[in-house]
């Protein structure tokens, strides 16, 4: 078993309304850490951690989520270390935090959170943003869908990876409030390849098979401080995910059907085959 996550220095604050910060860990990688007391919601930190080992399992593109430690000593010798409200600002909180796998020390290559459309067809596992709708979906992501974009050195396509699940669950509410153009990507150029249902593949139906143990897996060791102990909360939540898994179809209809238009090159009759397989 490897030892416990511990962060070692901080290297600068993150963009976006999580006020998350680029932090290097005693494994030498660079993390992403979101903190209990960040702006949004301490439960934000749950959902990151749920809904992205629930992505890995289902094989989504998700960068590894660990629990790391961030020590009071750390926070008091970093100044930039701070979470800012209208109010002003406080330290960032010490304690067990969400880090989201960033990188290593000795990546050569580019990192962009948005491509141009032009540049989409140099992303070699595209395809994965109709499969990323599974998880979106089922999961009630009421956030545009973030992703990031990397190219090694060297290398001519670019590889994507989808990060930020915080606001899966609608977010601090735990709750499933659907919207057709909610939990997408901006640019619906990334979708216009889908022709049915094999596009989802093998995700959609790997998450209808889901059983309550694999849910419950991908909740195993959630600290108990982000979610307030509410453990009549988190079990509600685990079972409402897992009843929601057999109607993710109808939740991607509804995004097919919705006034953007997103899948252009539809075929009905060969989509309506592959659902009543």
């Amino acid at each position: 078993m490897n030892p416990p996550l511990a962060a070692v220095q901080h290297i600068r604050p993150m963009r976006g309304g999580s006020q998350s910060h680029l932090m290097r860990a005693s494994d030498g990688a660079y993390y992403v850490v979101k903190f209990q007391n960040n702006p949004q919601h301490v439960r934000v930190l749950a959902n990151e951690l749920i809904a992205g080992r629930l992505g890995r399992w289902l094989g989504l593109p998700l960068p590894p989520v660990e629990i790391i430690a961030v020590s009071a000593w750390l926070i008091e010798h970093s100044p930039e270390m701070r979470v800012h409200i209208a109010s002003g600002s406080s330290p960032c909180r010490s304690g067990r935090q969400l880090a989201s796998f960033y990188g290593m020390p000795d990546f050569e290559g580019a990192l962009f959170d948005y491509l141009p459309e032009p540049s989409l067809v140099q992303v070699g596992n595209l395809a994965d943003f109709a499969r990323m709708l599974v998880l979106d979906k089922w999961t009630a992501n009421n956030d545009g869908r973030q992703a990031i974009f990397r190219r090694a050195k060297g290398r001519r396509k670019f590889h994507v990876d989808f990060i930020d699940q915080g606001y899966c669950f609608n977010g601090g509410d735990w709750a499933f409030s659907d919207s057709a153009l909610r939990g997408v990507f901006a640019n619906a150029a990334v979708y216009a390849g889908v022709k049915g249902w094999d596009a989802f593949e093998p995700v959609l139906s790997r998450a209808e098979r889901a059983s309550a143990t694999d849910l419950w897996q991908c909740a195993a060791g959630l600290p108990e401080e982000w979610y307030d102990g509410d453990r009549t909360g988190l079990e509600r939540l685990i079972e409402q995910l897992y009843r929601r898994r057999l109607i993710i179809r109808d939740l991607i209809e509804e995004f097919r059907r919705s006034t953007r238009n997103p899948f252009p090159k539809w075929d009905t009759g060969s989509a309506l085959a592959a659902r009543v397989r």
